[in-house]
């Protein structure tokens, strides 16, 4: 008797492998039904009418064999266990099979036929009864030592068990859901990953049953913790919060499922205790990517991704390093997560318009005289309006143009940690903007770079980029402009670029790129430079041992300038083209880096096995450009590289993105 054949219903058979399949089985078992025979160890035999002579033997239907030669799970296997559930062994198929599974039914003695109910766990059935032989005899030892590692760091699953509507017991795990179909036989576990790919989860999943058993046995929707613990020397949450980035890193953006949220709720709430707001924000902004992916929206970037996962680890290194004096500054525990503000001035810098697909963002840059920082008003909007329409747009009664160009004297602003400012539209409390004429003069001495040759020595001695504190505007200056020594355009780049000298005759690059969401940008630069310029705003960093910035806004004598919400036309055509030389160095990085972006979106663990080579082949080119120990990083994760890399590939992923991404924003 084959209690787990019986167990299987056409639902749970069309989830085991097609609904087709089981309809075609379905139509050949009623024209005409194959000869069963039994073993005595359980295994079925079934011959066709036409000779076709299939075998079923226990561990699900993947152990079947056929004689039709048909790859994987065959129509002849289907007709297999639907005969059996006919035959004198087993009951008939009832009206209730479309939806419940059939167990053996009982005969009374009016003769009525009782149908056991599915809507309550059967009595001694849990998942969590399994034994960790069993899961190795299922999955294998190393699968269940993937398994073992994951559990180590601790992981977030929900556990359903069997209810109305879905009798099947069933846990979302962060990277795959698991169902457990028959009753107590591991063969019959269902899991949305590729068969032989991810077969840990099954045992992953049979701990959070037991978990689950242990905690709530009468729960019917369960989430639990399995593993794991809180952070150590590190602070609550932070260890957590890298045991998340790296799932992500092994599982990629690709084959993440959405049993995902119950590890982050998790995680993100160990960070707000903990006040790390650095990696809270570092993780509100992984998990923005991995929605925009599953989301298919153009939001989504592998590159970012890649970022905010490096960004995890680079933190925790520098505090698990540095100690508790790093820990202010690395995870931003002095940073309340908004600061009301007093009535408070703030003056419009310029504004970048941005697109994403159909979304329109435009960031308003506004200096904040007490506190001395710029802050960030954004705005998206799903539209395909261009930047000059989007600066009639209104926050709080005022234009974003108005914003950008002017003074706004508010009562009802709130900053968050990031620099990001909301303004309220109580009516108690009022927002008035004023224009002004483009006089920064009186901006916090902080924010005006009188020096550009000590602004390019400030940059440099910087701390890395994944551990500065994540600040919106964090480089945004205003530089004074004595001398426009030279204006020049690349008409392949739509790119222009302009010389400028300050006050003490040191130089900086000031450089503008078209975008369709900005028509008049170029133009405006242009017209702005080629006039009685005063001012540049933008944000600023190193660049062939130089500065470079990228405007956002110009102070002349008629007022403020925005390029990025100004109409098209009108501008100067530059005098010189703009050089733009081989940069065998930057294109070595750049190749380097999208190779890893592209591993943290495919998964460590579902590498191609062209990977490897391609990342020794840009080994070889950064080796050729001087760049030897990037090299060597990068070789070692390429032969870490296979179907179960493991702790140490994550981490030589780690090292190798750290070491190319800062190489990269170093460069000379």
């Amino acid at each position: 008797m084959r209690p787990d054949l019986l167990a299987l219903t056409p639902d749970t058979l069309a989830e085991l492998t097609n609904r087709g399949l089981v309809k075609r089985a379905l139509k050949e078992l009623d024209r005409e039904p194959p000869t069963l025979t039994e073993d005595p160890d359980g295994t079925v035999h079934a011959t066709t009418p036409d000779g076709t002579t299939t075998s079923l033997p226990g561990g699900g239907l993947a152990a079947g064999t056929c004689s039709c030669g048909a790859p994987g799970v065959c129509r002849h296997v289907v007709a297999l266990v639907l005969a059996y559930q006919q035959s004198p062994t087993g009951p008939a198929p009832t009206a209730s099979t479309a939806t419940d599974p059939v167990g053996p039914t009982n005969e009374d003695s009016s003769g009525s036929t009782e149908v056991p109910s599915h809507d309550e766990p059967a009595p001694g059935w849990s998942p969590g009864d399994f034994t960790d032989e069993q899961l190795v005899a299922r999955i294998g030892e190393r699968a269940l030592a993937a398994a073992r590692r994951v559990a180590r760091t601790g992981f977030v699953a929900r556990v359903h068990r069997e209810r109305p509507g879905d009798p099947v017991p069933t846990v979302e795990l962060p990277t795959a859901t698991v169902r457990f179909l028959v009753p107590g036989d591991l063969g019959f576990a269902r899991t949305d990953a590729v068969a032989g790919v991810r077969d840990d989860v099954i045992a992953l999943a049979v701990w959070a049953f037991r978990a689950a058993d242990a905690q709530a046995p009468r729960g019917a929707d369960v989430q639990v913790q399995v593993g794991g613990g809180e952070s150590g020397t590190s602070g609550a949450g932070l260890d957590r919060a890298v045991a998340l980035a790296g799932l992500v890193l092994t599982e990629g953006a690709i084959h993440l499922g959405d049993g995902l949220g119950a590890e982050v709720a998790v995680v993100e709430r160990g960070l707000e205790s903990a006040r790390f707001r650095w990696p809270l924000l570092a993780v509100a902004d992984l998990v923005g990517q991995l929605d925009a992916y599953r989301e298919r929206s153009a939001r989504y970037r592998p590159e970012a991704l890649a970022d905010q996962v490096a960004e995890l680890f680079a933190r925790h290194r520098a505090v698990r390093a540095g100690g508790s004096s790093l820990v202010s500054r690395v995870l931003g525990t002095d940073e309340a997560s908004e600061t009301p503000l007093r009535r408070a001035r703030l003056d419009g810098l310029g504004a970048r318009v941005s697109a994403v697909g159909e979304e329109r963002v435009v960031d308003v840059f506004l200096a904040h005289a007490d506190s001395a920082t710029v802050l960030v008003l954004r705005r998206a909007y799903t539209t395909e309006e261009a930047g000059p329409r989007l600066g009639e747009r209104r926050v709080a009664g005022v234009t974003l143009r108005a914003l950008a160009s002017g003074a706004v004297v508010t009562e009802s602003a709130s900053r968050s940690a990031s620099r990001t400012v909301r303004l309220g539209a109580r009516r108690l409390s009022r927002t008035e903007a004023m224009a002004t004429r483009g006089s920064w003069d009186e901006l916090a001495r902080s924010l005006i770079v009188a020096d550009l040759g000590r602004l390019a020595t400030e940059l440099a001695a910087l701390p890395p980029r994944p551990i500065r504190a994540r600040v919106e505007a964090e480089l945004v200056r205003v530089v004074p402009v004595a001398e426009v020594l030279s204006i020049g355009y690349a008409p392949g780049a739509q790119r222009l670029d302009a010389v400028i000298a300050g006050p003490d005759g040191s130089t900086a690059t000031i450089t503008a790129t078209h975008a369709a969401c900005a028509p008049g940008r170029l133009d405006a630069v242009a017209e702005a430079l080629s006039g009685e310029v005063r001012y540049v705003a933008g944000s600023v960093r190193r660049a062939g041992g130089g500065v470079l910035i990228d405007p956002i806004g110009f102070a002349v004598d008629a007022g403020v300038v925005v390029p990025d919400l100004a109409a098209a036309g009108g501008g100067v055509d530059p005098a010189t083209p703009a050089g733009a030389g081989p940069d065998p160095l930057g294109q070595a990085l750049d190749e380097t880096l999208s190779l890893l972006s592209e591993l943290a979106h495919r998964g460590l663990a579902h590498t191609p096995p062209t990977m490897a080579g391609r990342l020794t082949k840009a080994a070889e080119q950064l080796a050729r450009t001087g760049l030897h120990r990037a090299a060597e990083a990068v070789r070692t994760l390429a032969g870490l590289l296979g179907p179960d890399p493991g702790d140490e590939a994550v981490t030589a992923w780690v090292d190798a993105h750290l070491r190319v991404s800062l190489t990269s924003e170093l460069r000379p």
